[in-house]
């Protein structure tokens, strides 16, 4: 099979396609014909030598993602619910070695849910890490519900399009965050307030907000306390951030966390039945060839990408 190697931490150039045996499987796991991978911004630091590359650099060899969507070829002796044929998708074995970027990979059966038949391969690829992220936070960690105010930073990135989205079906009043030229798009997404980022200063325009979701990082957390009603919360994701972001909140009291999605299949399965039911939408702004690998990590580096980027096999 054909699988994208990681050379070094460093620059996408690093990335190289290579041929290697298909993966075993454990009793308890299945071999997925990979049709779709999710790129996600924690690809472009660990292979610049951050994000989990402390967990990954002892492996030989390397291979980045988590976030696939594809076919079941085989399946472990242990595998009751899967079977040969099944369309799958999810997010593997994060945070350690997903080993996305292949061919086929094996991936234990408690981490995927089936993929709904009204949705795409790509689709479903788009709707792991980034959705699981927001679905994890706002259902499990904020516990959003109906009449919470919500501030989604970075609104209509990967994460944030499905966290406003998500918010939204949770039944709260979502303020979002993001260019001018996403207005549109945030809105469609069901967001109540668009904020221009380049030209408006969103600690100005809003207040006694309940929970605020920092996917930026950076100054956008200190920003954010600003908004927060008392008692309020602030979630920040981005890796490498501030690690005194609890202790800032309680000083000013606020509930400030850190937080680190976790591969769950009963999840996922909650998010394929958004999915199914068309509560919650993929957007994709680009699709690349395997071999366009280093130009799909490239268009994440920006910063600028509208949804997700997807990496087909072909």
């Amino acid at each position: 099979m054909k699988a994208i190697i990681l050379k070094g931490f460093g620059g996408a150039e690093n990335l190289a396609i290579e041929e290697l045996p298909i993966p075993e499987m454990s009793e308890n796991e299945v071999i997925v014909n990979v049709k779709a991978i999710g790129i996600n911004p924690i690809d472009i630091k660990t292979r610049k030598g951050k994000g989990l590359a402390g967990a990954l650099k002892d492996f030989n060899p390397i291979i980045l993602g988590w976030d696939i969507s594809g076919i079941i070829a085989h399946t472990g002796t242990k595998v009751n619910l899967l079977h040969k044929g099944d369309e799958v998708f999810g997010m593997i074995n994060f945070p350690g070695h997903g080993k996305a970027y292949s061919e086929y990979v094996a991936v234990p059966e408690n981490q995927l849910a089936l993929k709904p038949s009204n949705i795409t391969h790509e689709e479903a690829a788009a709707a792991s890490l980034a959705a699981l992220t927001a679905w994890q936070i706002l259902k499990y960690n904020a516990g959003i519900k109906k009449g919470d105010k919500v501030l989604i930073h970075s609104a209509a990135g990967g994460v944030g399009h499905y966290a406003v989205q998500l918010a939204k079906h949770l039944g709260a009043w979502v303020a979002g965050t993001a260019s001018g030229k996403n207005r549109d798009f945030v809105l469609n997404m069901g967001a109540d307030r668009h904020i221009d980022y380049e030209n408006e200063n969103f600690e100005e325009l809003l207040h006694d907000i309940d929970f605020v979701l920092d996917t930026i990082g950076g100054g956008y957390s200190d920003r954010s306390f600003k908004v927060l009603k008392p008692g309020g919360t602030i979630i920040c994701i981005p890796s490498g951030t501030s690690e005194d972001i609890t202790e800032k909140a309680a000083g000013k009291g606020l509930k400030g966390y850190h937080f680190r999605v976790q591969s769950d299949g009963s999840h996922m399965k909650e998010i394929a039945d958004l999915l199914e039911k068309g509560i919650v939408k993929s957007c994709i702004s680009g699709i690349f060839k395997f071999e366009e690998i280093q130009a799909a990590h490239l268009q994440i580096e920006t910063g600028r990408t509208r949804g997700k980027i997807i990496v087909a096999p072909g």
